[in-house]
């Protein structure tokens, strides 16, 4: 500070010493003290200089405050003043005295310094780095400086930053600073940073500027929160519109979900300060940016459905409906419903079962119509109702018959007591007023274009025009309103009326030769137009005179010669006479030549400066430009031409006819394979259950195998304990077992056996039903491939069909081994009968056991004799097989009955063992008691007693393993 006061006494001590003497002496004290404390005061003084003296501070100070930045930034202090120096120097922040011509100067020499500044790109890459520095001091005049630098030099910079390693990614994280002051400043410096640059623009997207954003904005309040809030909507505006990529991200991360509570204003009357109105109109211009009809069609459609899906537009709907919201607000709203709609029929939909709160409620239409047609409205929202009346005509064919039926009889409320929206158009089509005559010619056309179904269904409307006469057409109506021009007093322009009538006839008539036969069919009509075409009138009536050209030469091109009087030959010859072809050319040219013709051509949104300027409609424009270069065509062709062709069109009809049959015996030929390959998978799920029965189905016949092996195991056992006999006797006693067995897996493969072949049977008739379907559908060329696909699925199903059949041979072999094994049995069985006889009649001493032995063997063999029989006669007598597998059935429960009665003697005979185990162990415990007693008396106990005691134990030890031999 002593320096500093030095300096600027010496400054005002003598005359010599003059500001630029001052500058310099400072700058040489930066340049060459070593001293930190000196240089820091020279910046200091630097910096109070540079506001005043901005041009010589900046000629002679900008080399050596750079460099002070690049050596001395262990220093915040001095960094701090650097930077504030160069941001004085390059800034054109200047108070409100300074006056016009000063202030471009300083804009000029802002720019200068910036791009001396910027030569270096290190000195920018410089800058960035400085912004790492979390010092409050060094950070928020590097933000200031930086985005100054942008707000000069913009284009530049940026390409500095976007190839500087980091540098954007940096600059995100002033967004993450929680000090507000750099938080809002580093908004205001990306928004100069993402202007008008894409690449920028996604980098700063995908370093999550999306969710940051959004999160200040909730934090700050929404639509009431201050200025920090607009600054944040006008960077998402940057990063969003015209940039396809951002817009999808922006989607895809579910953040248009998040702008629903933006919307949430309730219907208060207060609140409405002049930043929450900048807020929420920069609010849903976000909106719009998403949806705009310059975006892709693909991106602008997902965009609609997630607004409607998330709530957002029923939302607006809310607001649009509500009461206190300002008008601009409600402009805007309109204008953003419009384009939320536009296109998409779900919202569409939704958009017209939309009612106001009144009572009774009425639909939102006819409330937007009502304020269309009032002219006490302001322009700018009437033109924003017929907007949003054109966009839910827009591809919407529902929505335009809704409006046409508005008009018919058979709809019309005869009670009065409501207002439709075909009578708002009436009555606007009609009215005194030409702003209202062509804003309601203008909407009914919307709801006829591209829709030849309503063009025919608007010739039935019938309009009462007084007490007493007859109603007449309102096509009839139109026309008589066009040729009386000038002669009703109106309200506003003299050719507006008559231009929004031309265009709703020019639309109507368009590629519909039943409303140009109506047209025609009222002798007036033509003479009016030639007439119109004819004269020569002012430059303002140039644009009439090329609308009745255009609707006379529409009248012409869709002309069926229905009317002997108005065929298309007549018609030309009455332009050659009348106006002349090159006149009437010539005449045509002046639509597309008129000046706002150019300005309706570029956005469907009616965006007019004043009423007078309201007369193109962006949809006529399509059609002007369709049918001008075809109707100069017509016009020139002979008649011999024109029945080329006409042969021509009746040619590319058929051929069309043809196409179109061709495609639907293709989509029948689709079906058919559709039901063929449902009809081959159900045959497959089928193939797959009987092959799970099947395996069903052996498993059970092992697990019967598996239970005869065990039940004979065991009937050995218990005739093991039989005498001498006992080997004769266990063969003859497992024979019956044995023979029930083998009747039971007969009569079990029969029966599969049985299901098997029918099974067969029914896919043989499938099989058959797919061939039969094939032969019939190979015939056509386009199922060739298709039905290729299908035979190889049925010839798998063959293969596995033949499987089957290999199958079921082996089980029949696996019957006839059985059978076999079965006769070998009954052999053994009859060895056995004979031999015992012998053995009988050699033993005579034998006892009264074997004599019993002796009849049961007889009685074994007369079963086995008739068992024999019975199996001989298997095949004819199936119902005596069963009696006979019914009686064996009943010997196996026998069987099982005696089983179980020994398995419950084992349990029992277990029981009472375990029982006298116990009993022993409590006697041992008893003795071994009164031992100790006795040895507590004192009375001897003798080795006897004790040995007896083990010889006891040894006997019960003994006892035990007995039972557990048993």
């Amino acid at each position: 500070m002593n320096f500093l006061r030095g300096v600027m006494g010496g400054q005002s001590a003598g005359p010599q010493h003059t500001e630029a003497e001052t500058i310099q002496k400072l700058c040489d004290r930066v340049a060459s003290s070593t001293l930190l404390d000196d240089r820091r005061n020279a910046v200091r003084a630097l910096k109070s200089l540079s506001k005043k003296y901005r041009l010589e501070v900046g000629i002679q100070a900008m080399e050596h405050l750079i460099h002070v930045l690049q050596t001395d930034r262990s220093d915040s202090e001095i960094i701090a003043y650097a930077l504030d120096t160069l941001y004085n120097i390059i800034s054109n922040d200047e108070e409100e005295e300074v006056e016009e011509n000063s202030t471009k100067q300083s804009e000029d020499l802002g720019s200068q310094f910036t791009e001396i500044f910027i030569k270096q790109p290190e000195n920018v890459t410089l800058l960035l780095s400085l912004l790492e520095e979390f010092d409050f001091h060094v950070r928020w005049p590097g933000v200031r400086l930086l985005t100054s630098l942008l707000k000069q030099l913009g284009p530049p910079v940026q390409q500095i930053i976007l190839v500087s390693p980091m540098g954007v990614s940096r600059l995100m994280d002033l967004l993450a600073d929680s000090r507000e002051i750099i938080r809002n400043d580093g908004v205001l410096l990306l928004q100069a940073l993402t202007r008008g640059n894409g690449a920028i623009q996604k980098i700063v997207a995908f370093e999550n500027a999306f969710e940051r954003l959004l999160d200040i904005i909730t934090e700050e309040g929404n639509s009431d929160g201050g200025i920090v809030v607009e600054d944040c909507l006008i960077l998402l505006q940057n990063l969003l519109k015209n940039n396809n990529s951002n817009q999808n991200f922006f989607k895809e991360g579910s953040y248009i979900q998040r702008m629903k509570p933006w919307f949430e204003v309730g219907d208060e009357n207060s609140g409405w300060s002049a930043q929450k109105v900048t807020n929420l109109h920069l609010m849903l211009q976000l909106v719009r940016v998403l949806v705009s009809p310059t975006n892709p069609p693909g991106a602008t459609s997902s965009c609609q459905k997630a607004m409607f899906q998330c709530g957002l537009l029923q939302q607006l709907c809310t607001i649009l409906m509500a009461t206190g919201i300002p008008a601009d607000i409600l402009t805007e709203t309109i204008n953003t419903v419009s384009e939320v709609i536009r296109g998409c029929q779900v919202n569409q939909d939704y958009f017209a079962s939309v009612n106001a709160p009144s009572n009774p409620p009425r639909p939102a239409i006819v409330v937007l119509l009502m304020s269309m047609v009032n002219e006490r409205q302001p322009f700018v929202l009437r033109c924003a109702v017929l907007y949003c009346f054109q966009c839910f005509l827009y591809k919407n064919q529902k929505g335009q018959g809704e409006i046409v039926a508005t008009l018919l009889p058979s709809t019309i409320d005869a009670t009065g007591n409501s207002v439709s929206a075909g009578q708002l158009l009436c009555g606007g089509l009609f009215s005194t007023d030409s702003l209202s005559n062509w804003c309601a010619a203008v909407a009914l056309a919307h709801a006829l274009q591209g829709n030849a179904t309503q063009k025919e269904q608007l010739l039935r409307v019938q309009l009462a025009t007084s007490i007493g006469n007859p109603p007449v057409s309102l096509l009839q109506q139109c026309t008589n309103i066009l040729s009386q021009g000038d002669k009703i007093d109106r309200r506003g322009s003299k050719i507006q009326t008559r231009v929004g009538l031309l265009m709703l006839l020019c639309t109507w008539l368009s590629n519909c030769p039943i409303a140009v036969t109506h047209f025609l069919h009222n002798s007036a009509n033509v003479p009016f137009l030639t007439g119109q075409i004819a004269e020569n009138l002012g430059e303002e009536e140039q644009l009439v005179q090329g609308l009745c050209a255009l609707l006379l030469g529409i009248s012409i091109y869709f002309n069926d010669n229905s009317l002997e009087n108005y065929m298309k030959e007549k018609l030309k010859q009455l332009i050659e006479k009348r106006i002349g072809k090159e006149n009437f050319i010539e005449k045509l040219g002046f639509i597309s030549k008129h000046e706002l013709y150019s300005r309706a051509s570029q956005k469907p949104q009616p965006n007019f400066p004043s009423p007078e300027y309201m007369i193109f409609d962006h949809e006529f424009t399509k059609l002007v430009k369709e049918l001008e270069g075809v109707i100069t065509k017509a016009i020139y062709k002979s008649s011999e031409e024109d029945k080329k062709e006409e042969e021509v069109k009746k040619t590319l009809e058929q051929h069309d006819n043809i196409v179109t049959h061709y495609k639907n015996m293709i989509r029948e030929q689709d079906l058919q394979l559709e039901e063929l390959k449902q009809q081959v998978s159900t045959l497959k799920c089928q193939n797959e259950q009987l092959q799970t029965a099947v395996t069903q189905q052996a498993s059970q016949i092992q697990q019967h195998k598996d239970q005869y092996n065990l039940l004979k195991v065991q009937l050995g056992k218990d005739n093991h304990h039989q005498g001498s006999h006992g080997d004769g006797a266990q063969v003859n006693g497992i024979q019956p077992e044995e023979i029930s067995r083998l009747r039971e897996e007969v009569e079990e493969l029969k029966s599969q056996q049985g299901l098997l072949q029918s099974q067969l049977a029914e896919k043989d008739s499938l099989i058959e039903n797919l061939k039969s379907s094939q032969v019939s559908a190979g015939n056509e060329q386009a199922s060739a491939a298709a039905s290729s696909r299908d035979s190889e699925q049925v010839v798998e199903l063959k293969q596995e069909l033949t499987a089957l059949k290999s199958q079921l041979n082996s089980q029949s072999l696996e019957m006839t081994r059985l059978q076999a094994e079965n006769r070998e049995l009954l052999q053994r069985a009859e060895a056995l009968a004979k031999s015992a006889p012998v053995e009988g009649e050699s033993e005579n001493v034998a006892t009264a056991k074997t004599t019993d032995v002796e009849g049961r063997l007889s009685a074994l063999l007369q079963e086995t004799k008739e068992l024999k029989n019975e199996i001989k006669a298997l095949s004819e007598e199936k119902t005596a097989i069963k009696m006979q597998l019914d009686s064996s059935n009943s010997t196996i429960a026998i069987l099982q009955m005696e089983k179980d009665k020994l398995d419950i003697e084992v349990t029992d005979s277990k029981k009472e063992q375990d029982d006298l185990l116990v009993l022993l162990a409590d006697q041992d415990q008893k003795i071994l008691s009164l031992k100790s007693k006795l040895k507590i008396l004192g009375h001897p106990v003798e080795e006897e007693d004790e040995s007896g005691d083990q010889d006891d134990d040894d006997d019960e030890t003994d006892d035990g393993d007995k039972d557990q031999d048993i």
